[in-house]
């Protein structure tokens, strides 16, 4: 058994209504931010409501939101320049996963005195960070709580992973209200992600006892959140239960690591700018299919753990309802259930498939895994 070690460094806040007090939590790292929004809160009152948070506790703040459906380098290097022009105590970021990227980018970087692409490439940043808090409103961000991040490499589209210092994140801020806009599609296949992140970190290599434990509750309360809670005894809303698993599951993730549908998912995004959501989604049941292999066991547990199949059940009885409930959530959710349905061409997916391959990710893999195996996995759910 390797050592296992365990250091907490950011503050955790989940609760309804908690971004009201964003401009409080604040102070204690400075009076001047830039607040990176993500543009898609421009429609609704969620993006004003942070600013007003912040404008009544006198927090200086200027924002950022020109950020692409797809962020590459290109954007992260225009919001260095702004930043440090306008010399800030902090990050603040507002938005879902792209939008994190970003700013933990910015924050990584913005005491560094190299050129970003030193660092794309792999050189480690060596000065301390700018102070980052983060308020997701998708719940499902599986780099929050890691030293690295993914970011699009403007000169070639290709995902690559930004290594970033630790205790970069100071605060993150799960606010169950902030979801409460997206469509049934998106919460559906935003679910379906977290859900995804949490079997595949707990079905990896790098797994261990403290982030099996995480994980089967982060399991247990996605599950809750798609289908209702009928046996909790509290009657808890299912945006409320989805910021559970998803504040779980970015804890877990962190301890463990990502599978081979989320790497794919996040190459095939920085590629050829398709939502990591859809295409995770529809990995996901041939994930577990080929998991089924060699992880019987495990996956028998979840099945249990989503009230799908009972303890007596044999394993690969168990992995079969698995597998039928997944894609049954995508049928009812209408969501695409082939990456054919994406328009993109199988011979394309391939050079995803060798991004995902280069990433040092495949270390924490269920299986010893090469990029011909995930673009195995990519013919099965074409």
């Amino acid at each position: 058994m390797a050592d296992f070690i365990f250091k907490v460094s950011p503050n955790i806040m989940l609760g309804s209504y908690s971004t009201a007090r964003l401009g409080q939590l604040v102070k204690e790292w400075g009076t001047r931010y830039m607040l990176i929004l993500d543009p898609v809160l421009k429609d609704f009152d969620i993006g004003s409501k942070i600013q007003s948070s912040l404008s009544e506790r006198k927090i200086d703040f200027f924002v950022f939101d020109d950020i692409p459906s797809a962020p590459d380098t290109k954007c992260v290097q225009q919001a260095l320049t702004l930043a440090r022009d306008a010399h800030i105590h902090g990050i603040i970021s507002a938005g879902g996963t792209k939008t994190a990227n970003v700013a933990r980018a910015v924050a990584a970087l913005y005491n560094e005195i190299h050129d970003i692409y030193d660092y794309v490439d792999g050189a480690v940043p060596t000065t301390a960070p700018l102070p980052l808090i983060t308020v997701p409103t998708s719940m499902r961000d599986a780099f929050l709580f890691t030293e690295v991040s993914p970011i699009a490499d403007a000169r070639s589209n290709q995902i690559k992973l930004l290594k970033i210092q630790s205790g970069l994140c100071k605060l993150a801020l799960f606010d169950p209200n902030l979801t409460i806009n997206h469509t049934p599609n998106q919460r559906a296949s935003i679910a379906l992600q977290t859900l995804c992140i949490a079997i595949e970190a707990y079905l990896s290599q790098k797994s261990n006892f403290f982030s099996d434990t995480i994980l089967e509750k982060a399991i247990e309360l996605i599950a809750f959140g798609l289908d209702g809670s009928p046996t909790l005894n509290s009657a808890s809303p299912p945006e409320v239960l989805l910021a559970q698993g998803g504040c779980m599951t970015s804890l877990g993730v962190a301890l463990s690591a990502l599978g081979p549908a989320s790497l794919i998912a996040t190459a095939i995004d920085g590629r050829f700018k398709l939502a990591s959501a859809l295409t995770t989604s529809i990995l996901l049941p041939y994930m577990i299919e080929e998991a089924g292999k060699y992880k019987s066991e495990k996956l028998a547990k979840i099945a249990q753990i989503m009230r799908v199949s009972y303890t007596t059940s044999e394993p690969s009885t168990a992995i079969t309802a698995l597998v039928e409930n997944i894609r049954n959530k995508i049928a009812v959710s209408n969501l695409p259930a082939r990456l054919k349905d994406l328009s993109v061409p199988i011979e394309q997916l391939a050079l995803a498939a060798e991004d995902a391959g280069q990433l040092e990710l495949m270390n924490g893999l269920p299986r010893s895994m090469t990029a011909d195996d995930l673009f195995d996995l990519i013919k099965q759910a074409y």
